[in-house]
């Protein structure tokens, strides 16, 4: 379904490189962000830069901000320019999810700039556009492989867009019983879980939705996937790390007739015949990451540990 990952491009960068390609991405602008866009607007036109826009997000930004007539505009995988240097998703986590579609396997490093509150993924914050801008241009940044989840069976539930870089999560289409849920693990039997769902969610996924359910935080870099019931019945049951070159089997058993799926942010309902499988996807996505930040610095920030005063 995916074409072979495009070859890593060296990514180091200085002040005299003129013709680094840019996209900028989002899904919705308001006046007070203004100040932050011109920011980083401006200074990667100082730096030679050639930017190219979401074409839904530049209708809203163009309210706001005054944007040249040339502008290049993307809609959709296939109007991305493959060689992009760095793809910016201006927003928050959500707003990253839904880049990964245009992404697809292109390779192209993606930087976070958060204008929300959380923001595991979106690192950056507004008050840091700045500095993230000068290092962008003088390459002085790095890259994160984070790996993600493939639906290989409906394998027409999700067309073209069957990833995932949180989450693949099954849960109840009613609201008022459990369902039940077998799951298998390279065709070895786990367990059933009597649950108001389950996650399956990778490293990266693992600050998300799984551990709002109970589930361990996992490095990035860690090669495993997490199986998270939600609400289970049996109050021994807990998570599971798998090797992430597992394949996984979920069947859901018992009087439902139907039930949900989503991956990320994409939903569908689904026939209690058709079985679920997951394995890892052929490509990965790459995170920008500004020197001086790591992942447990970021936990440690966005999770408030450091307002216990013995810290």
């Amino acid at each position: 379904m995916f074409s072979e990952p495009h070859l890593i491009r060296n990514l180091a960068r200085t002040s005299k490189f003129l013709n680094m390609k840019i996209a900028l991405f989002g899904k919705t602008f308001s006046g007070e962000r203004s100040p932050f866009f011109h920011l980083m607007f401006d200074s990667l036109r100082r730096a030679g830069a050639t930017i190219s826009m979401f074409g839904p997000y530049y209708e809203q930004v163009k309210q706001y901000v005054s944007l040249p007539e040339d502008l290049t505009l993307f809609y959709n995988h296939h109007d991305l320019q493959a060689d992009t240097d760095v793809f910016f998703s201006i927003g928050g986590d959500g707003t990253l999810l839904d880049a990964l579609p245009l992404i697809r396997d292109f390779n192209i490093p993606v930087l976070g700039i958060n204008m929300g509150r959380l923001g595991f993924l979106s690192s950056v914050s507004k008050q840091e556009i700045g500095a993230a801008m000068e290092a962008i241009i003088s390459g002085n940044y790095t890259l994160e492989e984070r790996s993600l989840l493939q639906l290989t069976n409906p394998d027409k539930l999700f067309p073209d867009i069957n990833y995932a870089l949180n989450e693949v999560t099954v849960f109840r289409k009613e609201t008022t019983s459990l369902i039940v849920i077998q799951v298998f693990v390279d065709d070895i039997f786990l367990n059933a879980y009597w649950a108001d769902g389950l996650i399956v969610a990778t490293p990266t996924g693992s600050t998300a939705y799984s551990l709002s359910a109970g589930g361990p935080i996992m490095v990035p870099s860690l090669k495993g996937f997490v199986i998270t019931p939600i609400a289970t019945h049996n109050l021994s049951v807990r998570p599971v790390v798998i090797p992430d070159n597992s394949i996984i089997r979920l069947k859901v058993v018992g009087r439902h007739e139907q039930y949900t799926l989503s991956m990320d942010s994409r939903t569908a309902v689904v026939d209690q015949s058709e079985e679920i499988t997951i394995r890892k996807a052929g490509f990965t996505i790459r995170l920008v990451q500004m020197k001086g930040k790591d992942f447990f610095g970021t936990i440690r920030e966005k999770l408030l540990w450091g307002l216990d005063i013995r810290n």
